[in-house]
């Protein structure tokens, strides 16, 4: 059986399988100022024939959405009860960096994590998912993802849906591919079934009235054109970190990897119709994991995979809404101003950064390899970018790829100023951290850096791609606050060993130091630096290797954010 026959008989097969519609999961919820999570392995039913592995909080699959408060300070407890270590990131919200969850921030088999934090972010809707590096495609493909709603008192006084599960609700939107035995295959390029939280073929009882619909896209790599049947008109009203400040109407509606849009939809009068909600991929320009090609250059250049797939370049079904009676009190209409949005002013701007995203190797199969940013691939002990607190700064990420990229950045939210020099659609100009970048296309974006400095582990950027982000396309960055003077402690803990070392092995060890992102130097006796570098510090110990410097007397320098050491080390012939 030639592979295109045997992918037909697959397709079809999985159809018969799905013909019947099934009602589409709705998270429970938590809400409070503590939560519990715990994170598990499970076995979730996606077909008749066979059950799939997977991995899921507080439950087989996904998590339950948590409600937060804005000015709340909350207390998380993440449990991991899976045989591996993983970390829960809180995508969007603006928090300390070891509060954060980024990798840095790892959680083992069998141990809890702890975050606190003040819910300092606008009303809007996050997300939690792991973010181990390497291993962030696994998890979150395999179920570990939850929704995080925050609200806030201007989103209050709107009059707008916000009764979870009747008229509001959370919709994450991801593609899978399934083996022969219904196991989720991780990584692959060949995402070829849709499924709206954690539910393949879904639909959804809505009321005949306006309808909030929190969308997510927590797929791997795919992008989304969505839009309803028949062309109707829906309104944005908020993207990834807030209310926009008018609804925008929109027939179409581009969701990358990462991003977040609410949107409201008016069922008033369609009782007992059924309204699909579509990927209109048809409509994709070449150049986006999505389209009939992944490259701009149509099929010059290939991803291993792609096609032949259902979805790339066609228009499916993502989920059906069947139109019921409206529920009391309902909302009927839809408010013409919703928040204030006061852009950064760009006169307030520090500093310009560029971001150059590249291809690892050029030519027809660099699909099928790795991309870089400023030329680098991403490295744990590397600190890439050094932040003052309190900088507006401008961010220019400018894709020479023939594949588009999501660039997501920690902490912050932004504001996109323009595409090519083009102003930003205005249902992108509200507050957001993702950011689909197309091929050769360069994005400008204004943020400021406030709140948290000075952490023991960095924030990451990145690409949301998940395949492309643990395949290194990450850097990370620190906050300093570079206006406050520093205690350094006593610093006679601190060991060098063995001393004098031998050059055949000379293997330094480091111990007694804090935790977290040092700087060390090495000096020759006429005072040139031999090297010159820095690391993220765990366990209080680090090595190094000083086995390609000559035989001779150095001074050894080293230094955090509140230590500073030096001492004279030997290395023998």
């Amino acid at each position: 059986m030639n592979a295109k026959i045997l992918f037909l008989f697959i397709s079809v097969t999985s159809a018969v399988t799905l013909a019947a519609q099934n009602r589409v999961l709705i998270p429970d919820t938590l809400s409070g100022k503590s939560f519990e999570l715990i994170l598990q392995n499970g076995k979730t039913r996606f077909y008749n024939d066979r059950e799939t592995v997977t991995m899921g909080v507080n439950g087989n699959i996904l998590g339950p959405t948590l409600l937060m408060n804005q000015g709340d300070f909350v207390n998380v407890k993440v449990s991991n009860q899976l045989a591996e270590t993983t970390t829960i990131h809180w995508h969007g919200m603006h928090v300390s960096a070891s509060n954060d969850g980024g990798p840095h921030t790892t959680i083992a088999p069998g141990t809890s994590w702890n975050p606190k934090f003040r819910v300092m972010d606008k009303a809007a809707t996050y997300w939690y998912h792991p973010h181990l590096h390497e291993n962030t495609n696994k998890h979150v493909s395999l179920g570990i993802a939850g929704f995080i709603f925050v609200r806030d008192e201007q989103e209050a006084a709107l009059n707008l849906p916000r009764k979870y599960g009747v008229d509001d609700f959370p919709l994450v939107i991801q593609t899978k591919n399934f083996d022969a035995v219904r196991q989720i295959v991780v990584p692959s390029n060949t995402d070829n079934v849709c499924m709206v939280n954690a539910t393949i073929n879904p639909y959804l009882d809505v009321p005949a009235q306006v309808v909030r619909l929190r969308l997510l896209n927590g797929s791997s790599q795919r992008v989304f054109n969505l839009g309803l049947s028949g062309n109707l008109p829906f309104y944005q009203i908020a993207s990834d970190g807030g209310l926009l400040g008018k609804p925008v109407l929109l027939i179409r509606l581009l969701l990358a990897p990462g991003e977040r849009a609410e949107i409201l939809v008016d069922f008033s009068g369609k009782k007992e119709q059924t309204i699909g909600l579509m990927s209109y991929a048809s409509e994709l320009q070449n150049g986006i994991y999505g389209a009939a090609y992944p490259s701009n250059m149509g099929g010059m250049i290939n991803l291993n995979g792609y096609n032949p797939n259902p979805l790339n370049g066609a228009n499916f079904n993502v989920i059906e809404f069947k139109v019921l009676a409206q529920t009391t009190n309902p909302v009927l209409s839809v408010s013409a101003v919703l928040a204030d949005v006061l852009q950064i002013p760009q006169s307030e701007t520090n500093i310009t950064r560029n971001l150059n995203i590249s291809p690892a190797s050029m030519g027809p199969n660099q699909l099928n390899g790795k991309f870089l940013i400023n030329g680098l691939l991403f490295n744990m002990d590397v600190i890439n970018v050094s932040i003052p607190l309190n900088n507006t700064e401008i961010w220019s990420i400018s894709n020479q790829t023939a594949i588009a990229h999501p660039f997501h950045i920690h902490d912050v939210q932004f504001y996109v100023l323009d595409r090519n020099g083009a102003s930003p659609p205005l249902n992108e100009q509200g507050r957001k951290d993702v950011v689909l970048v197309k091929s050769m296309e360069t994005v400008r974006f204004i943020t400021r850096f406030t709140d948290f400095a000075n952490d023991s582990v960095p924030y990451m950027l990145h690409c949301h791609m998940l395949a492309h982000e643990d395949d290194g396309m990450m850097l990370q960055f620190e906050v300093v606050d570079k206006t406050t003077s520093i205690e350094f402690q006593q610093t006679h803990h601190i060991k060098l060993f063995p001393n004098p070392l031998n050059s055949k092995n000379a293997i330094l060890t480091v111990s007694g130091i804090e935790n977290g992102f040092v700087d060390y130097d090495i000096y020759n006796l006429t005072g040139q630096t031999v090297v010159t570098k820095n690391k993220i510090v765990q366990n209080n110990t680090f090595t190094i290797n000083l086995s390609e410097i000559a035989p001779g007397t150095y001074l050894f320098k080293i230094r955090n954010k509140k230590q500073e050491y030096s001492e004279k080390i030997l290395i023998l012939d």
